[in-house]
């Protein structure tokens, strides 16, 4: 049966869907009514890099490029090289990626050469931190997870190379994450490309002095790129990661605008206006996120839905509208829905039970009255979801077994 849809949103998540479920879509009306109808350049790219991951797959785009018809083929991995659109940032590509790299027929090892770094899409710093702990926790180990940055590479001319190796998984593990903890330390790095080496200690000793009012542990290390390996235009930003106790990671970057074409004007990025903007997105994700940030969360659902039949759970912060869109497709490609709840609400439930089942007397009732209320004390930031689901028991098939 194949899906229809309208317009040109979610479009890499029709696609992951569409592939994982064997289900043929057909997509219309891409930007019809814009001046510059159907597809853009940077899509029909990430379509080369789908038949490169697949065998079998069909597209068939009509003259105009505004409807699109796919039927997926099967998911082979192996050794693949990519040329990614300079439009878009390799996180752009390397997100699709993401979501079908455990199901593949081999171990998949992917180079993607282009724009590492960019204001627009998730930098590959950015999935280091963010991405590859929640992919850690559902497969069970990290042996064979690498992503790797050969060469940094800006906007608008790129340059830039990583490397991404993922191990294939008959099937997934379940996850009970409903705990994040707190911060124990924050980790970072400043990067560089063509500029002086000094704009990226001037990141440092900025967010330094922000984030150390907060917390002792905090290490930012320089990344200045030379010659080859600095891509061939200009540039500089800041990414930064908290880890807590638990083993969660949140995530947030910032980083330069790109150096404007001949004749164009731009405004100058101040390094010391970059760090703050760095730092403080990163204290507003630890103030919405639960156990995983804002980029981690269709991620982790997604892993939640094609894991085992058995129940996962996870505390995320306010759902953003990319998720929301997330749990709906989940819904008309594998007929899955989640069980979502306040989770402030979850432990007084559980404590007005035991009230009512336990007979203890006033001075215990009292003693726990206290409690709560330190308890209540304690600043979590936003208020948290939880989501729980039992996976549709989906099996990697194609994998290779002796």
């Amino acid at each position: 049966m194949t899906l229809q849809f309208d317009g040109c949103a979610y479009f890499r998540q029709r696609l992951v869907l569409s592939t994982l479920s064997c289900t043929p879509i057909k997509i219309k009306n891409i930007r019809s009514q814009e001046n510059e109808p159907g597809l853009r350049d940077s899509e029909i790219n990430l379509l080369h890099l789908l038949e490169k991951l697949t065998n079998g797959s069909k597209v068939e785009i009509n003259a105009t490029g505004t409807s699109l018809y796919y039927v997926p083929g099967a998911l082979i991995g192996g050794t693949i090289e990519h040329q990614c659109s300079l439009q878009r940032g390799i996180g752009y590509f390397l997100e699709l990626v993401l979501y079908m790299a455990p199901f593949m027929k081999t171990a998949l090892e992917l180079r993607l050469q282009g724009v590492t770094n960019d204001r627009d899409d998730p930098s590959v710093d950015l999935i280091k931190y963010s991405a590859l702990p929640v992919m850690k926790r559902f497969l069970g180990s990290d042996d064979g997870l690498e992503l790797k940055i050969t060469k940094r590479g800006a906007k608008p001319n790129g340059g830039g190379e990583i490397l991404f190796r993922c191990p294939t998984k008959m099937k997934l593990r379940p996850c009970q994450w409903t705990d994040a903890g707190k911060i124990k330390r924050i980790r970072g790095v400043a990067y560089a490309m063509r500029v002086s080496p000094s704009l990226a200690n001037r990141l440092i000793e900025t967010a330094k002095g922000l984030l150390l009012k907060f917390l002792p542990d905090v290490y930012i290390y320089v990344d200045h790129q030379k010659g080859s390996n600095a891509g061939l235009s200009p540039g500089y930003g800041l990414t930064l990661a908290a880890e807590t106790k638990n083993g969660s990671v949140i995530a947030a970057e910032s980083c330069s605008i790109p150096r404007a074409e001949e004749g164009s004007t731009t405004t100058i990025t101040i390094p010391e206006e970059l760090a703050k903007e760095a730092v403080y997105k990163l204290l507003d994700e630890i103030y919405k996120a639960g156990v995983v940030d804002s980029f981690g969360q269709a991620l982790s659902f997604h892993f939640m839905a094609l894991n085992q039949a058995d129940v996962s759970k996870v505390i995320t912060g306010p759902l953003n509208s990319y998720s929301m869109q997330y749990l709906r497709y989940l819904k008309q490609f594998f007929q899955i829905m989640f069980k979502i709840e306040n989770a402030q609400e979850i432990p007084r439930v559980k404590n007005e039970k035991m009230e009512e089942d336990a007979d203890d007397d006033e001075d215990d009732e009292e003693t726990r009255g206290s409690d709560d209320d330190e308890d209540n004390e304690l600043k979590t930031g936003s208020p948290k979801v939880l989501l729980t689901a039992i996976g549709i028991g989906y099996h990697n098939l194609t994998k290779t077994l002796i």
